[in-house]
């Protein structure tokens, strides 16, 4: 495989716009327009400055989770899925498709989609777009709190995408990519599974709280890049605005860090750009084939932990399903109540 020259990488830190004040679709439609324009325009200029400041070329830049929109708070699951989600061919995608052809780079990014296969629903998807404009990655997110994820479908959703459509990996020309979403970084097994099917950069959309201190986000990122051997370019918000909750209260510490676990650059608080650094997939190709203890990708002994993992729930999968074959839409409170139910089962077989 020919191995890409260097080149920069942007964690590109911004403010997400909560459509929560919106009143119909066309409304939140515009919004997400306008926060589209605004950020090929701070993108224009922070690709700019960061390859007159570096001389090499951005050929990847990665935005914030949910920038375009926010969360979904308390609106109900198919009145979001209507008023907000974006479709996989919709508007939205072939306006970033432009920002990314206009630019020369490679695009990623974090929304709220609704597939035709499963309406009603919604899913949050991390995207990557090329620079020819086409969406060459989409990543459902698999473990999510208050929201539904293709697990809670998991049969029907196998069925449709398969395997590879769960743990989706783009092969480029600036190398392997993979997309971790938000707190999905807390989870090793999504990274493992990602870099086991050849991923050498993890796109990490986030919106979580900065801290001077150490969180256990930070503390992630390092050791998933660590334990993977692979770069994670990690884009937080620069706080939420339009909503009750403290503007800032998301905000800062966007990373990118490099394949032995070293932070390259963080930014501080508020919309920035300074979270950028070169990436040298050659050098990172060259660590995994060296033969030596630092290799932990290549010293991994995954028959080890297959019985353990093979006929054992935690979390059940397809919890939205119904006995028809079909699925049903949830409230808010069904995937509090199934957390729950999980707790109270692992206590009795004393799991935890």
């Amino acid at each position: 495989m020919t191995s890409p020259a260097p080149f920069a990488a942007i964690a590109l830190q911004l403010a997400a716009t909560s459509v929560e004040g919106c009143t119909s679709r066309e409304a939140v439609a515009a919004s997400m327009a306008e926060t589209i324009a605004a950020t090929q325009r701070k993108l224009v200029a922070s690709c700019r400055f960061v390859e007159q400041y570096g001389g090499t070329r951005v050929k990847l830049a990665v935005l914030p989770e949910y920038w375009m929109t926010s969360y979904p708070g308390r609106i109900g699951v198919s009145e979001f899925a209507e008023k907000v989600a974006i479709d996989m061919d919709g508007a939205e995608y072939a306006a970033l498709g432009r920002v990314a052809s206009d630019l020369g780079l490679f695009l990623a990014g974090n929304a709220y989609e609704r597939d035709p296969a499963f309406p009603g629903l919604y899913f949050q998807t991390s995207f990557v777009v090329a620079p020819s404009g086409a969406v060459v990655l989409r990543y459902r997110r698999l473990n999510s709190m208050f929201a539904p994820t293709p697990h809670d479908v998991w049969t029907a959703y196998l069925d449709r995408y398969g395997i590879e459509g769960v743990f989706p990996v783009a092969t480029t020309e600036i190398g392997r990519i993979a997309a971790i979403a938000s707190e999905e970084i807390l989870y090793p097994e999504i990274a493992r599974a990602h870099a086991l099917r050849g991923a050498e950069i993890f796109v990490h959309s986030s919106s979580e709280i900065g801290s001077p201190l150490s969180t256990p986000k930070a503390v992630a990122r390092q050791a998933r890049a660590f334990e993977n051997i692979a770069y994670i370019v990690s884009a937080n918000t620069a706080g939420i605005t339009g909503t009750a909750m403290p503007a800032a209260s998301a905000d800062g510490n966007s990373q990118v860090v490099d394949y032995k676990g070293h932070v390259l650059a963080e930014a501080n608080p508020g919309e920035t750009f300074t979270a950028f650094a070169d990436l040298d997939l050659p050098a990172l190709r060259a660590q995994r084939r060296k033969p030596g203890m630092t290799n932990q990708l290549a010293r991994q002994r995954l028959e080890l932990f297959a019985p353990i993992y093979s006929g054992r729930v935690v979390q059940p999968a397809d919890s939205l399903a119904g006995t028809d074959g079909g699925f049903h839409i949830p409230d808010r409170e069904h995937f509090a109540r199934v957390h729950a139910g999980v707790i109270e089962r692992a206590a009795k077989e004393g799991l935890i």
